[in-house]
C-alpha cells in the first residue's frame, strides 16, 4: 500500500490545492490566503542513539502549521518514508480539522524516520526518549504549546514515554500529564481514546444516513445496515471503524485490503477474526472464511456500497482513481485521495467524507484528553452520584404515582449514572454530529458548492481566517 507515483505535486502542493479552491470559493485575497497556508515552524533534528552494539543516527521533524490557538496539536508518526513535505501537510490537515471540529488547537505533526519493526521495545524506548529531549531542548514540547499524540507506528506507549521523559525533564511543571495525548489510561489518559477516530467515522456516517435526502443523492439506500463495505487497512483507525460499524449499524465488511494483499467474502466478514489472524500470521493469505488476492489494488477497485481507506495517504491517485466504483469514500486515513483523484472521483458522482471532518475523532478525544490533565479532574466526578441519587428520586415517585414498580434492568438503565466512556464518547458524537450540520450550513450558504470536500475547507477557512483579524493579522478576508 505504499504511494504510487503518478502524482504531479506533493501531498503539500495537494493540500494547499485544496484550500485554493475553497477559497476561490470564499473570494479571499491572495495575502489572506498566503497567511492561512503558511507553515508557520519546521523543527528538523538528527540525532545520535546508543543501541545495543550499534550507533545509529535518527533523522525527525516537527511542524508547527499554525499557531493562532495553542497548544499546536499533531500525531508523531514512526515511518521509514516520513519526511518534512509530510509533516508539513498533515500539520496543516491538523489546523483544519482542529477549526471544523470547534477544537481550539494549532496544527502540529511530527515524525521519525524509522521502521519500528526493526528496533525491539528497549530501543524504542530509548530513541522516543532522546527525541523528546531533542524538542525539549529547542521548546517544541509543553502542555501550553506543543503536543504530540499517536500516530502511524506509534501507540499509548510512545505517549507515555514521552510523557515520562518530559516529567523527568520539568518536574515542577504541574501539567506535566498534558504534554502529550493518547496516553494509557492509568498514567492520564481517556477511555475511548485508542478507537477514537473509527469510531468518528461511524458517527460521520450515522449522521450521514440522518438525512435521507444526501443518502439519495449518493446512489445509496436508507439506512446503514446492510450496506456492502471495503475497508483498506486495518490498523488502528480501519479495524476500529469496520468493528464498530459491524457490530453496532449492522454494516457488512465484504472485504479487508492490507500490505500482502485483500480478502473477500460477499457474506461479510468477522472483523475481529481477521484482527487476530493478521496479527498471528502477519498477512492475510491463508485467512478461513474468505477468498485470498495477493492483488489489493483491483480490490480497492471493486464494487460496493462504502470504501473505507484508512491505510496510509495517496492511496486513490490519478491512475486509479477512474477505476473506483464505491458509492461513497470516507477517508479515515490522512490524505488518502490525492487532490488530482479527488477532481476525477467529483466527475465521477461518488461521494466523499474527507478526512479533514471523517478522521477527527482522534484529536477530538486527545483535546477531551487535554482537558482532563489541565483540570486534573476525571470526567463526571462531580455529577455521576448526583445523577444516580436524581434517577433514584424519579424511579421512586413514578412508583407511588402509578402503584407499579420498574424491572431492575430498567432501573439499573435509568439511575446508572454516565462513566467516564460514556461522557467520552457522547462529546465525540456530538462534535461528529454539530460538524457535519455546519458543513451543511456551507454548501447552503454557497449554493456552487456540491462536494463535502470543499465545504469542509470553505468552514475552516472561515473560523480561521475570522480568527486572524480578530487579533490583527489580517485586515480583511475579501477580494476588493
Amino acid at each position: 500500500m505504499n504511494s504510487i507515483e503518478k502524482e504531479s505535486m506533493t501531498f503539500r502542493e495537494g493540500v494547499d490545492l485544496m484550500v485554493d479552491r475553497a477559497a476561490l470559493m470564499m473570494d479571499l485575497s491572495p495575502d489572506t490566503v498566503k497567511a492561512v497556508k503558511a507553515c508557520n515552524a519546521v523543527l528538523q533534528v538528527k540525532f545520535p542513539v546508543k543501541l545495543r552494539h550499534r550507533t545509529e543516527v535518527i533523522s525527525g521533524w516537527w511542524a508547527i502549521h499554525s499557531a493562532h490557538r495553542l497548544p499546536a496539536k499533531g500525531g508523531l508518526r514512526y515511518s521509514p518514508i516520513v519526511g518534512m513535505d509530510e509533516v508539513e501537510a498533515l500539520a496543516a490537515l491538523m489546523t483544519y480539522k482542529c477549526a471544523i471540529a470547534d477544537i481550539p488547537f494549532g496544527g502540529a505533526k511530527g515524525g521519525l524516520m524509522l521502521k519500528p519493526e526493526h528496533y525491539d521495545e528497549t530501543e524504542l524506548h530509548e530513541i522516543t526518549r532522546r527525541f523528546t529531549i531533542e524538542l525539549a531542548k529547542r521548546d517544541f514540547i509543553h502542555p501550553a504549546t506543543n503536543v504530540p499524540a499517536p500516530d502511524m507506528g506509534t501507540s499509548s506507549r510512545e505517549m507515555m514515554w514521552i510523557a515520562d521523559t518530559y516529567k523527568t525533564l520539568y518536574p515542577e511543571d504541574l501539567n506535566h500529564e498534558a504534554c502529550v495525548t493518547g496516553k494509557p489510561h492509568n498514567h492520564g489518559g481517556v477511555p475511548g481514546r485508542v478507537d477514537a477516530t473509527g469510531k468518528g467515522l461511524q458517527y460521520a456516517l450515522q449522521e450521514f444516513f440522518r438525512h435521507p435526502e444526501l443518502v439519495a443523492q449518493a446512489g445509496l439506500s436508507d439506512g446503514l445496515s446492510g450496506q456492502r463495505l471495503i475497508v483498506q487497512g486495518l490498523g488502528n483507525v480501519g479495524f476500529h471503524a469496520a468493528k464498530a460499524l459491524a457490530d453496532e449499524c449492522g454494516v457488512s465488511i465484504i472485504a479487508i485490503i492490507e500490505q500482502d494483499g485483500a480478502i473477500y467474502n460477499e457474506k461479510g466478514l468477522n472483523v475481529h477474526d481477521v484482527r487476530q489472524y493478521l496479527v498471528e500470521s502477519g498477512g492475510l493469505k491463508g485467512f478461513p472464511d474468505g477468498t485470498y488476492s495477493a492483488n489489493g489494488a483491483a480490490v480497492l477497485e471493486m464494487a460496493c456500497d462504502i470504501l473505507i481507506p484508512a491505510a496510509v495517504e495517496s492511496q486513490i491517485h490519478a491512475g486509479n482513481a477512474m477505476q473506483i466504483k464505491a458509492k461513497m469514500v470516507v477517508e479515515g486515513a490522512n490524505g488518502p485521495v490525492t487532490y488530482e483523484a479527488d477532481e476525477i472521483l467529483r466527475r465521477k458522482g461518488i461521494t466523499v467524507l474527507p478526512d479533514v471532518y471523517a478522521n477527527v475523532g482522534g484529536v477530538t478525544v486527545s483535546y477531551f484528553e487535554w482537558t482532563r490533565n489541565i483540570s486534573h479532574m476525571r470526567f463526571g466526578r462531580l455529577e455521576r452520584q448526583y445523577d444516580e441519587l436524581r434517577g433514584e428520586y424519579l424511579l421512586s415517585t413514578m412508583s407511588e404515582l402509578t402503584g407499579k414498580n420498574v424491572d431492575d434492568l430498567s432501573r439499573k438503565k435509568i439511575v446508572s449514572g454516565a462513566s467516564e466512556l460514556d461522557l467520552v464518547r457522547s462529546g465525540l458524537d456530538d462534535t461528529m454530529r454539530m460538524a457535519f450540520q455546519d458543513i451543511r450550513d456551507v454548501m447552503k450558504k454557497y449554493p456552487r458548492v456540491k462536494d463535502y470536500r470543499t465545504a469542509s475547507y470553505i468552514l475552516a477557512l472561515g473560523k480561521i481566517v475570522q480568527n486572524y483579524e480578530d487579533i490583527g493579522l489580517i485586515d480583511t478576508n475579501r477580494n476588493d
